[in-house]
């Protein structure tokens, strides 16, 4: 957190400090208590500095009045849920994605690492970025024209400080980007530049296609920054053009190989088909990189089920009042709740790195109406919009032919339905294969192998988008992990030489 209590008078911006401080004091009720600590006044004031909820001791007095009239929180109430927040010179406090203290250290840890560096183009949510971290990398940049897609990265990516994080069009600062990274020399661009021209393929070149110029900034900025490698993930389509993409990168020094990979592959619980791009200006043979990311999938052998991405998680029902998603409950969910105690299995354990958070992030049902609830009831496991069973109610049975797939109840024990940014306008593609409601933010997070701690921000709706356009992080890592294994070979070699 970053504000001044005197520019609280703007609207937007008391708005902003309301949510963050909301999103704080509710993940401090949902964690485990701690043994009791006595801070005094002072103590309680250089918390809240060291968190960025004030910013001079002065301040503490404003807030704590702002608190009680906006959350109705006493002052003792809230100085108890301060006092939860606790350093010291071995972890990071229990709610360090929200604390300065905690992520300057964590900047200055990652800035002394020798780890290899990417930047991230379009970066959405963050789910490549996250992949690529996983395996082993650090982040120099992240960019995306997308306000909640930078909300979401900067909150959920500590140690790259905001300062190079930025919500602006990518063109306005291609010419200067290397002047805005943080690290001198990058080893890796990554990142999926919408690219809709595929139907002139035949006509023109699609890096001259002017509904393609995110595209042709891409090639700009690998060609500005010249990293050794680059990894672009796009859909299936642009599958038709993969020639002239592989010209359009030879032309600026880098050899290009391009696959269709499944994340299902990956360990990721869909079946999610996109092209991926490796190009690399060290005269490597890029084949090689994908036939190591195939032989490390066939070794790993693991595919999960929508069962094993949802199951543990807390049972819901349908939100029942149409344009309230502010409204939350134990029946609805919540945006902020406490982490079910259950066992973790192999899949929830793989996500979350082995250990299990202590807060459960964007686990809340949408609203649905009378009409939906029942067709979402009287369906099976499997069951589309064309059957028998809700043909009386069914809304667009003149048009079966069109929207058999308007409606679909998942099946538990198979791959999920493609997440899809669709979502964000309803759910009645994903309906929960036992609950009468479609799937949650978190749910489709969980497919798409983000871990439960990774908070989606922005508004209800828009927490869908972001996760429907993500890269699935555990794919995003068998991606990462073998291109840094080409990189640590490609070095070891010139240091022999």
């Amino acid at each position: 957190m970053n504000y001044n209590i005197k520019d609280l008078n703007d609207k937007k911006v008391k708005k902003s400090f309301l949510n963050e401080i909301k999103e704080l004091i509710n993940t401090l009720i949902n964690m485990d208590e701690i043994e009791k600590i006595q801070d005094d006044q002072k103590s309680i004031q250089q918390k809240l500095i060291e968190v960025g909820v004030i910013s001079k001791q002065e301040e503490l007095e404003a807030v704590l009045s702002l608190v009680d009239k906006e959350f109705h929180i006493p002052y003792d109430e809230f100085v108890s849920l301060i006092s939860k927040i606790q350093h010291d010179e071995t972890k990071n406090c229990c709610v360090y994605k929200f604390c300065n203290y905690c992520i300057d250290n964590i900047s200055c840890i990652e800035e002394k690492d020798d780890k290899p560096v990417i930047v991230d183009l379009f970066c959405g949510a963050g789910g490549m970025s996250l992949g690529f971290k996983q395996a082993g990398f650090k982040i120099a940049f992240a960019n995306d024209i997308e306000q909640s897609c930078i909300e979401t990265y900067s909150f959920n990516h500590p140690e790259l400080p905001k300062e190079y994080i930025y919500h602006e069009d990518i063109n306005n600062i291609i010419e200067e980007i290397d002047e805005r990274i943080r690290y001198s020399e990058v080893d890796v661009v990554i990142g999926g530049p919408p690219c809709q021209g595929f139907s002139n393929a035949n006509r023109q070149r699609i890096i001259d296609d002017p509904r393609n110029k995110l595209y042709k900034s891409f090639v700009k900025i690998v060609e500005k920054l010249q990293p050794k490698f680059f990894v672009m993930e796009n859909v299936q389509g642009m599958l038709s053009v993969a020639s002239q993409v592989q010209e359009d990168f030879e032309a600026i020094g880098y050899k290009l190989h391009c696959e269709v990979l499944n994340a299902l592959d990956f360990g990721v619980p869909q079946n999610r088909k996109r092209i991926i791009f490796i190009g690399n200006r060290l005269g490597l043979d890029n084949a090689s990189i994908f036939a190591e990311i195939n032989l490390q999938n066939a070794y790993l052998n693991r595919q999960f089920t929508l069962r094993d991405a949802i199951e543990k998680l807390p049972k819901l029902e349908a939100l029942r009042v149409k344009n309230a998603t502010n409204i939350e409950s134990e029946e609805s969910g919540r945006v902020i709740a406490k982490y079910p105690s259950l066992p973790l299995n192999h899949f929830l354990l793989l996500i979350n790195s082995g250990s299990s958070p202590e807060i459960l992030y964007n686990h809340k049902a949408r609203y649905n109406n009378d009409r939906d609830i029942e067709i979402f009831g009287r369906m099976n496991q499997g069951d589309k919009s064309d059957d028998p069973k809700i043909a009386d109610i069914m809304p667009y049975q003149s048009r079966n032919g069109i929207f058999k797939d308007k409606y679909y109840k998942l099946i538990y024990d198979a791959p999920c339905k493609t997440i899809t940014a669709h979502m964000k306008f309803d759910c009645n593609m994903y309906i929960h294969p036992t609950q009468a409601r479609g799937l949650t933010p978190r749910e489709a997070a969980r497919v798409q192998t983000f871990p439960d701690d990774y908070f989606f921000k922005g508004s209800y709706t828009k927490t869908y988008m972001q996760v429907g356009n993500a890269v699935p992080p555990l794919m995003s890592r068998g991606i990462a992990e073998a291109v840094l294994k080409s990189l640590k070979e490609t070095e070891l070699k010139s240091t022999n030489n």
